[in-house]
């Protein structure tokens, strides 16, 4: 008997130059999750980086004060663990599949504003990443900035959890993910090496027959990710 119970996200919408000062931009929608993703191309790079060669990538990550169901009060003077967090991971996603050299010394910073919480947001905001990222280095290629595209890697990004009756799910909404016994994010390329896997065990610890439902679960989701991505990239 299968442990997965559903291995296909929420409808996968990215629309693309909704920004027109941004070099990439995307409202990423995963279901009711909604991100609104920005890439900006700044001359050089941080002070650890200078003469190196080499570029940067970075991101920043908010929620709108009513993206939640009661107002979220807006981060003015720093941000708050959960944020700093998830914008960190954000940015190491990212960089996995930048070649850095390549990118010379440029930096490219992300930008992720979540207009609508459902569940998902850090996914979200990493699949859309991604295409705005994508948007913003063909934009450099395109006016003869850059030579060599330094993509290496197609990027994506779900979450994937165990519900109360013991079933795999993928692209858990609000609810679920509040319900479920096991949560787990997964960053993972096209060619399916892994970037990051967050998981932790709400109630219940899982076994290794669980956790590997739970990636292969997340490969067949991210399937239908990719394809959303392929759609408006090309």
């Amino acid at each position: 008997m299968s442990l997965i119970e559903r291995n296909t996200p929420r409808e996968v919408k990215f629309t693309t130059g909704m920004n027109p000062y941004a070099e990439g931009s995307v409202i990423a929608e995963f279901g009711n999750t909604k991100v609104h993703i920005t890439a900006v191309v700044e001359k050089g790079v941080p002070r650890w980086l200078k003469d190196t060669g080499k570029g940067w990538v970075t991101a920043e990550y908010n929620m709108l004060p009513s993206s939640t169901h009661e107002r979220m009060r807006r981060e003015r003077s720093k941000v708050g663990g959960r944020t700093y967090e998830i914008q960190r991971l954000i940015a190491r996603s990212l960089r996995a599949v930048v070649d850095l050299e390549k990118l010379g010394e440029r930096s490219i910073v992300v930008d992720c504003d979540v207009l609508v919480a459902d569940g998902g947001t850090r996914t979200t905001s990493i699949s859309g990443a991604y295409v705005a990222l994508s948007m913003a280095i063909k934009k450099l290629m395109d006016s003869g900035d850059l030579k060599e595209n330094p993509l290496t890697e197609v990027l994506g990004a779900i979450s994937v959890g165990i519900n109360r009756n013991g079933k795999i799910i993928a692209d858990l909404n609000y609810e679920e993910d509040s319900t479920c016994e096991t949560d787990m994010n997964i960053v993972m390329t096209k060619s399916g090496k892994f970037v990051e896997v967050q998981g932790t065990a709400e109630e219940k610890p899982f076994t290794g027959e669980q956790l590997q439902a739970l990636l292969d679960c997340a490969a067949e989701s991210l399937k239908t990710v990719f394809a959303a991505q392929e759609k408006v990239l090309n």
